[in-house]
């Protein structure tokens, strides 16, 4: 297939995702939010509570982040630093993951991370909000939170995987003869005692 035929193609392709984004948006719209508890957190500085991650604003963005111990979830989490500071020009957002405290803070400033984490270990926190499997293992993905008044509301959720949206990687990635092939990703331990 000739370049100009085939990135024609593609071009119809994104556009038939552009569409399909804004078939999905109107469908969140619709959605009857379900309210959550206002589940405690560990931080370096002690207990928080969801309802105070929201900070100044309305909107809280989770991320199910599954720990160091996850090659995959450090790859995302490296991918929020450059677009942290637009995010939260619009809502709030944090990283939420199984590992301690301190062990959060080496792998954080390990990789330069410069949004705020708390630590669900020992809460019902993912398995309530469906990011444990049946057989107890932890899975990633991302809660969108809404505050209405005293109420915490969840209003979409959805879960990562290689090739999703959340990670431009991929994306990069899908425009290489071959896409990603085999690759992996780097181990947080390379760059990180736990």
């Amino acid at each position: 297939m000739k370049y100009s035929d085939a990135n024609a193609r593609l071009n119809e392709f994104r556009q038939q995702i552009a569409g399909i984004r804004a078939r999905m948006r109107e469908t969140l719209a619709e959605v009857d939010a379900e309210q959550v508890s206002d589940y405690e957190f560990a931080t370096p500085e002690g207990p928080v509570r969801l309802s105070a991650l929201f900070g100044r604003h309305q909107d809280l963005i989770l991320i199910h982040n599954m720990g160091a111990s996850c090659s995959y979830c450090t790859l995302w989490a490296d991918g929020y630093n450059g677009v942290h500071r637009h995010v939260v020009s619009r809502a709030a957002f944090v990283v939420s993951s199984p590992d301690e405290p301190a062990a959060q803070r080496r792998l954080a400033e390990a990789r330069g991370w410069k949004f705020p984490m708390v630590s669900h270990h020992g809460t019902s926190f993912a398995a309530d909000m469906g990011y444990r499997s049946g057989d107890g293992g932890l899975m990633p993905g991302v809660s969108v939170f809404r505050r209405d008044g005293e109420k915490i509301l969840r209003v979409s959720d959805t879960a990562f995987s290689p090739g999703d949206d959340f990670c431009v990687l991929w994306h990069f990635f899908d425009m290489l003869p071959g896409g990603a092939r085999d690759w992996e990703a780097e181990s947080p331990s390379s760059c990180c005692a736990h």
